[in-house]
């Protein structure tokens, strides 16, 4: 079968109307991935996370949503890494959610900021033992000459810290919040009548939406 032959017709699928929506995107939200929870989705927190380099040129990759409230979306990664960097330059970004099951997904965008230490600690204190001796590791988005250097680096590590029971968080990681400037979400429709509802901030602090589109 030829690339261009591969369709979704989207049968059955609900009908997104404004009357249908949360008045807070966020709540929305949270119906949405409840939804996408019980629908036996494989990692229904991945999401692309899109940011722009010092050249202006796109970049993009999955990261997993850890946490999400009225101040925004909340994911962790190394400080040092690549997509730190780019949204140190420039922290406008934008976040995708793509729920296939469903013919659902949501788009974000939003300005990112680094999360309290405090925020940092409290998840990292949650992880597998195996996951955070991985990111003390790695040196996220560095060359390396071949994968024995970082299973060797992750081998001094577990040496490291064989006797510790508690491993400590380290400078070079910890988490970014995406504060949502907008939220589309996205219903596919047969016949590509797909229903869009996008929120925006009114001056009053809620929101107003409006359709687009598709």
């Amino acid at each position: 079968m030829s690339i261009s032959d591969l369709r979704q017709p989207y049968d059955n699928a609900p009908r997104l109307d404004v009357r249908d929506l949360e008045p807070d995107p966020v709540e929305q939200f949270h119906k949405w991935f409840k939804d996408a929870v019980q629908a036996d989705i494989k990692e229904p927190n991945a999401m692309t996370l899109a940011t722009v380099d010092a050249g202006g040129r796109p970049d993009a990759r999955i990261v997993l949503l850890k946490d999400v409230d009225e101040r925004g979306f909340t994911f962790y990664t190394n400080y040092g890494s690549a997509k730190a960097g780019q949204m140190a330059e420039h922290p406008q970004v934008a976040l995708v959610f793509y729920w296939d099951v469903l013919f659902r997904q949501v788009r974000i965008r939003g300005t990112v900021e680094k999360v309290g230490r405090d925020e940092s600690q409290a998840y990292w204190s949650t992880r597998p033992r195996g996951s955070q001796l991985g990111a003390i590791a790695s040196n996220q988005s560095h060359e390396l000459t071949d994968r024995t250097e970082l299973e060797e680096a992750y081998g001094k590590a577990a040496e490291r810290y064989a006797q510790t029971q508690v491993i400590p968080l380290f400078d070079g990681w910890g988490g970014y919040r995406v504060v949502h400037e907008s939220i589309e979400f996205w219903q596919g429709q047969p016949s590509r009548l797909h229903d869009r509802l996008v929120y925006t901030p009114r001056d009053d602090g809620g929101w107003k939406v409006k359709r687009l589109a598709p």
